[in-house]
């Protein structure tokens, strides 16, 4: 009789775990937020989504729809990795951040001060200029971009940067606004060179291990987890990018692995957009920034620090890519609410990627909205009714 109580009881605890590649469900799906999703998926706008809606502490809505891999019919999870692209910047912004807590720079320095062989830099007409950290991570620096076949060739920051010395400078800095991933990238060489670590190193041991971003990486692991050898890989668990064509969809390349595997670790890892991560891991990121820089007693960043990120920066500039829009530290910031923003009060703060991602954090309203999706021609992904009713419909959920 004890020998089949024990059997029984072994039998509901492994039914009861989740299968390999899916994480427990949280139990609290929105019904309206998870059918407008399961509408996108079905009419193929997109191949699968993952939604998430929190507050600074607490799961309000997380639902999962689609695949992951539309040929071998692999269904999204919950703990799916998706390419982040351009949400790498506001980690970027809060490594800086950090060291501007240290005291061990300044936003104001100029960048020479930290990369002497940026000192030759100059405007087409020869003009000498003064770029600084803040006119970095505001998008407002000038610096132009290297061109397409050499963006992502670097196979270290230190190299990246000697190539960022000799483009020009298409305007004064902090006269304009023009998006740029080469400056993004020459901050994070500036964390390098301040730090003495480079700059995946200093990601993973000052934010993803304090805030247990365990699947938030520039390298994907091509090998199964050291306590679980059943478990798949960090690679068998990224979600595929598709673009839409007229036939369906169609495999798309991720632009910064330059051919390679997401596993190849000979490339640099690009501030401007080179982390792959889960929905909830983000989250643990977004959360950390709503509490005011601290999350389940690690403190990562000071309140003036977070201030700063999400305090727009750029006066009177126009800033992309939606309207109603200023920049802060690395984030974009709602300042008129409208369009795809109407739902968000003023000052909500965060970014957007290339493959169509989202994370948005409303101070006002203590709501936190992530959108893991990985469609790479949306006309514009921060512009998509897949990213609109992520809001309208997410904004309507009550808190705990």
């Amino acid at each position: 009789m004890r020998l089949h109580l024990t059997f029984c009881f072994l039998v509901l605890v492994i039914s009861a775990r989740p299968s390999f590649g899916q994480e427990a469900t949280t139990g609290k799906v929105n019904p309206a937020l998870a059918k407008a999703m399961q509408d996108f998926v079905d009419s193929g706008e997109i191949a699968g989504a993952i939604t998430l809606v929190a507050d600074n502490r607490h799961m309000l809505h997380q639902h999962v729809c689609g695949e992951a891999d539309i040929t071998a019919h692999v269904p999204l999870q919950e703990d799916s990795i998706f390419w982040i692209a351009s949400m790498s910047k506001p980690v970027t912004a809060a490594c800086v951040m950090m060291l501007v807590d240290q005291g061990k720079l300044s936003l104001d320095d100029p960048i020479t001060r930290h990369l002497p062989e940026m000192s030759n830099l100059k405007t087409r007409d020869g003009k000498p200029v003064v770029i600084t950290i803040r006119h970095l991570l505001t998008h407002t620096s000038g610096m132009a971009e290297l061109k397409p076949g050499e963006a992502y060739t670097s196979r270290n920051l230190t190299e990246a940067a000697a190539r960022y010395a000799h483009v020009d400078v298409l305007f004064e800095p902090g006269s304009k606004w023009q998006y740029s991933q080469t400056c993004i990238n020459t901050a994070a060489r500036i964390v390098e060179v301040i730090s003495g670590m480079p700059f995946d190193q200093f990601v993973d041991q000052k934010i993803c291990q304090p805030l247990g971003m365990r699947d938030t990486t520039f390298y994907l692991s091509d090998q199964p987890p050291a306590n679980n050898s059943q478990s798949p890989s960090q690679l068998q668990r990224l979600a595929k990018s598709y673009r839409t064509t007229v036939a369906g969809f169609e495999e798309a390349a991720i632009i910064i692995l330059a051919g390679q595997s997401p596993a190849f670790r000979d490339r640099m890892p690009a501030g401007n957009g080179g982390l792959f991560s889960t929905a909830s891991d983000y989250l643990r990121f977004c959360q950390m920034l709503l509490n005011e820089g601290e999350l389940d007693g690690h403190r990562i960043l000071s309140k003036e620090a977070v201030k700063t990120m999400r305090t727009v920066a750029t006066g009177d500039l126009v800033t992309g890519f939606t309207p109603g829009n200023g920049w802060g530290i690395g984030c974009c910031v709602v300042r008129e609410p409208q369009g795809v923003t109407k739902s968000l009060a003023p000052g909500t703060f965060g970014h957007g990627g290339a493959h169509g991602t989202q994370a948005w954090i409303d101070p006002v309203n203590n709501k936190i909205y992530i959108l893991m999706v990985q469609r790479a021609n949306f006309p514009n992904g921060d512009a998509s009714d897949v990213r609109k009713a992520l809001h309208d419909l997410g904004s309507q959920i009550p808190q705990d």
